[in-house]
């Protein structure tokens, strides 16, 4: 949440037209990626100090929908992977606002570019940390929004404008090979008894896929090619 906070507090100077020092805009931009980064650390140094077996807790805010067979929490997975990544995104992340203070200090949309940057991180920490392959794919599009707001930021310039349409284009047809690979995984799940698209649920009942085809190939490959695709 701490990147989205950023990133809607330099989108709200950006888009009033508040005028900032751009010392504020960078505190705020890498402050809060930072902060991030900080509390990875101290998650990823309490799992380390559980035994391998206990590394994993989800985390639940709400019930997202409950269409009884279909059922998505917004919740968070927090396990060894999910963990690693998240310090990935905001250790790098955090080195990318750093450098980008200094590369867009005479921009005169310098709040705008780091409202986009922050949703990036945001997009990218939703996606990783998901515990289900909905929320998931909400983390996926918000990535592929925030790389067309990004690839596209001088749209005054036609061809960034045209990079950025390229870009957008392209995530959509990954898009549309992910979430084939999403519902043939959830159908085949459903077929097996345990629907689901959670990825605990689905680590414990993937073993009753063995066996289901479609057509000449197996459904698992079909649905790793799919995701692959994505």
């Amino acid at each position: 949440l701490l990147p989205l906070f950023g990133a809607a507090l330099n989108g709200l100077f950006s888009f009033f037209g508040i005028r900032v020092k751009k010392w504020v805009t960078n505190l705020i931009a890498c402050g809060t990626i930072f902060a991030s980064f900080v509390i990875s650390c101290g998650v990823f140094y309490q799992l380390q100090k559980l035994e391998p077996h206990a590394r994993e807790f989800t985390l639940t805010w709400f019930t997202w929908f409950d269409l009884t067979l279909l059922k998505a929490n917004a919740a968070f997975l927090i396990d060894p992977l999910s963990v690693t990544m998240a310090l990935v995104v905001t250790g790098v992340g955090f080195l990318i606002h750093v450098y980008s203070t200094a590369y867009m200090a005479h921009d005169a949309c310098h709040a705008r570019f780091f409202s986009y940057l922050n949703l990036f991180c945001f997009a990218m920490l939703l996606l990783v940390l998901a515990d289900n392959l909905l929320l998931m794919f909400v983390g996926w599009e918000g990535v592929g929004l925030c790389s067309y707001l990004l690839i596209g930021f001088w749209f005054d310039h036609k061809p960034n404008a045209s990079a950025g349409m390229k870009a957008f284009i392209v995530n959509r047809i990954g898009d549309f090979g992910f979430l084939i690979g999403v519902m043939l995984l959830f159908w085949g799940l459903y077929n097996a008894g345990h629907p689901s698209v959670t990825f605990t649920e689905i680590r414990e009942n993937s073993h009753l896929l063995n066996g289901i085809m479609l057509g000449p190939v197996a459904l698992v490959t079909v649905v790793c090619v799919f995701l692959f695709v994505g």
